[in-house]
């Protein structure tokens, strides 16, 4: 099973991540607010996650680890 790490303290909250997930199990985390003021991308439901890494390729902060 995969596991995803999110640096939520430098997500900017764009949603490119969100988009790119072919299981649709990210989603921007709209309850929460980073120090930056950004709600960040959060997984929804880490079962489903593949391990992929599109998510974390489309990053352009590269705040998501991919680790299998």
């Amino acid at each position: 099973m995969a596991k995803l790490t999110f640096e939520s303290e430098l997500c900017k909250g764009c949603g490119l991540c969100v988009d790119a997930c072919p299981k649709k199990i990210l989603a921007i985390d709209r309850g929460k607010l980073n120090r930056k003021g950004h709600s960040p991308a959060a997984v929804t439901d880490m079962a489903l996650c593949t391990g992929c890494g599109s998510c974390a390729t489309m990053c352009p902060d590269c705040v998501i680890t991919v680790e299998r």
